[in-house]
């Protein structure tokens, strides 16, 4: 389902720069990184350990500080936020890596726990509660405790608690991180179905591709800047584009003197030709030639 996008996106960052620490020592996590997302969008953000991903989700979040820049979320500047507790409650959901839910309680239960000081009454927050557990497809374990759910059960529990106070944004950061592969199609299943049915704008933070493949569209960060970003239009093409920025494809790019072995040259020359034109660096630096139109 593709959405209408508003004029307003829902996420709008300018210049955004993180520096941690200080002097020979300081590290630019960020670096005058500039993005928008547009409201119902679904998002990927990849790259390398250590290239800002998770920083940007902090900003985004307001859990962190900008050392420069501005960013605003559902139109709000978070320089200015008089209330970041209530921000945090009501326009943003998060979802960990780890599940994060409190072990002592039932899934219900924790997912009344945002609830707390946003829903008046007692049978209100249960009615909110139990309708996102039947959301997420786990009214029959609404009331089991965490340790006696799956690693994916406990991951929905965690979508489902993120969900409590209709957020215009989720952040996800490595949702499906800790789960065999099973359970983590199934989240992403999920993520896409909020995304189409509710209209939920979601960045998620990934490193597995097949998370990516999920989403509308891809940013690729490194060294603290988006690098890349494109949406996503067609499954081949996405993996050729995979294939060609993998450690195995930008070897083939290189044509390394090593796989003339095995490959003949003219056919090493085609497989380098097409992944160049999926390959982001090239793209911006020119070297790809415009794809054949022919079919």
């Amino acid at each position: 389902m593709e959405h209408k996008h508003s004029v307003e996106p829902i996420v709008r960052v300018k210049n955004l720069t993180k520096i941690y620490g200080s002097g020979e020592t300081a590290v630019r996590a960020l670096d005058g990184l500039s993005v928008e997302v547009q409201t119902g969008e679904f998002v990927a953000v990849m790259g390398p350990s250590g290239c800002g991903k998770s920083t940007l989700l902090n900003m985004l979040g307001a859990l962190d500080q900008p050392t420069e820049g501005t960013v605003w979320v559902a139109g709000e500047d978070l320089s200015k936020l008089k209330d970041v507790d209530r921000f945090r409650a009501r326009t943003v959901g998060f979802v960990f890596q780890l599940h994060n839910l409190l072990p002592t309680m039932t899934a219900q239960e924790n997912v009344e726990v945002p609830l707390q000081g946003q829903i008046g009454s007692r049978k209100e927050r249960k009615e909110r509660a139990v309708h996102l557990m039947e959301l997420v497809g786990l009214a029959d374990r609404r009331n089991h405790l965490p340790g006696q759910l799956s690693g994916g059960q406990r991951q929905r529990v965690a979508i489902a608690r993120s969900l409590a106070n209709s957020p215009s944004l989720i952040l996800a950061d490595e949702p499906s991180g800790a789960l065999d592969s099973q359970s983590s199609d199934e989240i992403l299943t999920l993520l896409a179905e909020l995304n189409s049915s509710q209209g939920t704008s979601i960045v998620v933070v990934t490193h597995d591709r097949r998370v990516a493949q999920a989403t509308q569209r891809i940013l690729r960060m490194q060294d603290g800047k988006v690098v890349s970003d494109h949406r996503i239009t067609d499954p081949l093409e996405e993996d050729l584009r995979m294939f060609a920025q993998s450690q195995f494809g930008q070897t083939l790019l290189e044509s390394s003197r090593t796989l003339h072995r095995f490959v003949e040259e003219q056919d090493l020359a085609a497989l380098r030709q097409l992944l160049l034109t999926y390959d982001d660096g090239a793209e911006e630096s020119g070297e790809t030639e415009a794809p054949s139109s022919e079919a």
